[in-house]
């Protein structure tokens, strides 16, 4: 399963390629805000340090402008990613973008009939957000499979992107149920190495370590 990470934070985008464990990002609009920096700026420093898909949301509602805008994100770099939200203009953007050969990741999606209309559409990206279904008491893992079964029924390329993950199990939980990507939080993806058995194993071995008076250096 692939990792991206959700933010715009350069430092924790940098910290996190250092280890290995981007694989592409996503932002928005409202992420970038948070920096007080300028949208295009912030997106082209993020797409020179990462060399996998970058997602750029639109911020229009209607086909017209949202094309303009998707266009002139797909510009920065050859890495950028589309966002466009699941609307019906949001769809038409995507099969227009798509058939331009720009990457596209539909967002905001909450059912698998959704999902089928962004394959069809060519989407590269789907994003069902697991963590506000999981907030109305909706099962959004349980959509990560309905998506996977349809999409292995009939060979769709789009690829499953899981989103809105607020926890190390949601990772865990995608990645066994066959999710291509999981964008996440740098504070998720950190968490994943946590666990309290190597926190113990670790202080017991230094431990001995010290007890021996062994040294490498």
């Amino acid at each position: 399963m692939k990792f991206f990470v959700d933010t715009a934070d350069i430092d924790q985008i940098k910290e996190l390629h250092a280890y290995g464990m981007v694989d592409g990002v996503t932002t928005n609009p409202s992420i970038i805000a948070k920096s007080g920096r300028d949208i295009i700026e912030v997106t082209k420093e993020i797409c020179s340090i990462v060399d996998g898909p970058v997602s750029a949301e639109v911020v229009a509602l209607d086909f017209e402008t949202m094309l303009a805008e998707g266009r002139k994100l797909a510009k920065i770099a050859d890495n950028i990613a589309v966002k466009v939200p699941l609307t019906w203009a949001g769809l038409q953007t995507c099969k227009a973008l798509s058939d331009e050969g720009t990457m596209v990741n539909v967002t905001l999606c909450f059912s698998a009939n959704q999902a089928l209309l962004a394959a069809k559409a060519g989407a590269t990206f789907i994003s069902p957000f697991i963590g506000r279904l999981d907030d109305i008491n909706l099962d959004g893992l349980e959509l990560i499979e309905d998506i996977r079964t349809i999409y292995d029924n009939y060979g769709y390329d789009t690829q499953i992107l899981a989103a809105s993950i607020r926890s190390a199990n949601h990772m865990s939980d995608c990645a066994k149920i066959g999710a291509d990507v999981a964008t996440a939080p740098p504070a998720v993806i950190k968490a994943m190495a946590n666990h309290i058995l190597t926190d113990k194993g670790l202080a017991g071995f230094m431990a001995d370590v010290e007890k021996a008076g062994i040294k490498i250096l």
